[in-house]
């Protein structure tokens, strides 16, 4: 257990694993997921990767995973007890902080993108659960696509994972990436374990597993497959790419609700929808909230 001025932090192992608890609040665990947010966008390249950025250090798979490409990777941490716990996670985490290709970075990521001059070929962000939580609309609007693209190479992939959510908060985040990447491609791992949208200026090749294979260095290959769904790394991206889905689909399931923006944080506008749903009472909400943050 760990506490500093911004959260307390227990890293424990239970029945299902190890587990990261920050402020009582269950954050990850050490899944192929994670693994494939940072190696999916960075074998759809056009080209090699020169670098990469992770949002949100979790476990630090994410950043260990775009760490064997053998680029320079940052990391962006809020807490700043959550990268120390590193080790625990991952046997040679206290090794990977010493190399000069890692850098962690302690601040609030959109903070980062802001006051930053470094451009990125890959940016992948694993927003904290729950998806209700108070502020963390601030990485899914489209005000913060608009400063992140200035971090991002007109030909770089931004991975924005979404750990699902109701059909209200699906369309907000696929329409506020829609509306500010023209190639946004979306998969879906399985009916309850969220959304890997990878959204670019550029198009998005269409590449077969082994051909995302073939682009990738030994060392990503091996830590793709270190513990995963399927026995080698061809068919741990196949198992990702036949569950293509689209941004239109997904929309579809509630065509009405707008993009998410800064001042309107549908994610965060549980309560009612919980209670019921409807529409009428989401337009409620609304209402009271355009009220009440002009008292």
């Amino acid at each position: 257990m760990l506490r500093d001025s911004t959260a307390t932090i227990v890293a424990t192992t239970g029945d299902t694993g190890k587990q990261l608890l920050v402020n009582g609040v269950g954050i990850t665990s050490l899944t192929p997921i994670t693994k494939m947010m940072a190696h999916m966008p960075m074998a759809f390249l056009q080209r090699p990767p020169k670098n990469a950025l992770t949002i949100c250090f979790g476990m630090g798979t994410t950043f260990r995973s775009l760490l064997s490409w053998g680029v320079p990777t940052t990391a962006v941490e809020l807490v700043p007890s959550v990268p120390r716990m590193f080790w625990y996670y991952h046997a040679d985490g206290a090794q990977l902080l010493q190399s000069p290709l890692a850098h962690v970075v302690i601040d609030d990521g959109r903070r980062y993108l802001e006051r930053s001059s470094e451009t990125f070929d890959v940016i992948a962000i694993d927003p904290p659960p729950p998806i209700e939580a108070a502020g963390s609309s601030m990485l899914y609007s489209k005000e913060f696509y608009t400063i992140l693209k200035r971090r991002l190479r007109p030909d770089g992939i931004l991975q924005q994972w979404l750990p699902d959510g109701d059909p209200v908060v699906r369309s907000a985040v696929a329409r506020a990436l829609a509306e500010s990447f023209p190639y946004v491609r979306v998969f879906q791992y399985s009916s309850s374990w969220g959304y890997q949208f990878l959204a670019s200026a550029q198009p998005i090749p269409d590449r077969s597993p082994a051909e995302l294979v073939q682009r990738m260095p030994e060392s990503a290959r091996r830590d793709m497959i270190e513990w995963p769904f399927e026995p080698t790394a061809e068919l741990e991206f196949s198992s990702v790419l036949q569950r293509e889905t689209s941004v239109a689909r997904i929309v579809a399931d509630d065509p009405n609700t707008p993009a998410m923006h800064d001042d309107h944080p549908v994610n965060e506008y549980v309560i009612l929808r919980k209670l019921n749903g409807s529409r009428f009472q989401l337009d409620a909400l609304v209402a009271w909230y355009e009220h009440t943050k002009n008292l």
